[in-house]
């Protein structure tokens, strides 16, 4: 070997070497402050749970405390926005969820925003199905009598959702693969919705379970079915909809991202904790009880993952019309 040869293979395994220990130090040192954790939804709801839930462990693993800083508004487009424009140091990260990572895609016609683009993904943390659930009024105890229903009386039956929010697209699903008609009313919040239902002036829902689940153990409303392709943990007596209908399936997700360019070193540290934390025997527990399903992997996982969801639900959309302004 020539000693040009040699001198160039010397810098080469140097420079690689100095990069690997410049990460290691990069990881070791992280964090060395407070991190803020941007939720999109409200104060109180599954989301801001969930993300409270998972933030106490991880905080006490990093030796930082994770903030959360909550910033609701245009259908958590306002706090995505924050998120993809700050520093990619770790010091930021977001709770994504199907609404503003998967709808919005194809929901907005003009997104601040690409969810692929302007985000590192780190760790999915749980998921959840959205429940079919009733007025205890009407007369089905199960999807296959409310099918039933709506077709001897189309058009008489009515479910609240915010238009073109999880809950608004995977009852539209519902409708087409049963081929009913049942009549949207459009809400400006899910928590009015439920109330409605609750009420009687709607018969249908269609929610998440953190969100419906309490009214449900209290006899306010009829749980009929659940959405995900599989019985979950926390409700393993009650049957799926792909159980009458074939491959249905609508799932609330929930999953921790930084902005995109953040050193890969504290990627793999967060996903190391966060996978540590849902792990746990103990908050494993409490996350079923809260009717969550933990679910963590790779952040390459969690991309692919993004990656399908925004399709599935793009279809969604378009089969629906929904269209924001």
């Amino acid at each position: 070997m020539s000693g040009s040869k040699q001198l160039s293979l010397h810098l080469f395994i140097t420079f690689a070497c100095l990069c690997a220990g410049s990460s290691m130090t990069l990881a070791q040192a992280y964090p060395a402050k407070t991190i803020r954790m941007l939720n999109p939804l409200p104060a109180g709801g599954p989301t801001d749970i969930l993300g409270r839930m998972i933030a106490q462990p991880v905080s006490e693993a990093l030796g930082k405390q994770i903030v959360t800083d909550n910033r609701p508004g245009a259908a958590g487009n306002i706090a995505a926005e924050m998120a993809a424009k700050a520093a990619p140091d770790g010091y930021t990260l977001f709770i994504a969820g199907v609404g503003n990572f998967a709808v919005n895609v194809s929901l907005f016609p003009k997104l601040s925003y690409d969810p692929l683009r302007d985000f590192a993904p780190i760790a999915l943390l749980a998921t959840a199905p959205y429940v079919v659930a009733i007025h205890p009024s009407v007369p089905a105890n199960s999807v296959k009598e409310l099918i039933a229903l709506a077709k001897v009386k189309p058009g008489a039956l009515s479910f609240g959702a915010v238009t073109g929010n999880g809950a608004h697209l995977a009852a539209e699903l519902f409708k087409v693969a049963a081929g009913i008609n049942i009549v949207h009313i459009p809400y400006k919040g899910a928590v009015q919705a439920t109330n409605d239902v609750i009420s009687g002036f709607i018969q249908v829902t269609f929610a998440s379970t953190p969100g419906v689940m309490p009214f449900v153990k209290a006899g306010k409303l009829r749980l009929l079915a659940i959405t995900s392709a599989k019985r979950t943990s926390g409700l393993p007596a009650v049957p799926t909809v792909a159980e009458l209908i074939s491959g249905f399936e609508a799932t609330v997700w929930y999953g921790i991202v930084a902005p995109a360019g953040t050193p890969r070193p504290i990627i793999d540290r967060l996903n190391s904790e966060i996978v540590t934390a849902v792990k746990n025997p103990a908050l494993r527990e409490r996350l079923i009880a809260a009717d969550y399903e933990p679910a963590v992997g790779t952040p390459e996982q969690f991309g692919a993952f993004m990656k399908s969801e925004i399709e599935k639900w793009g279809r969604a959309v378009k089969i629906s019309g929904a269209r924001a302004e």
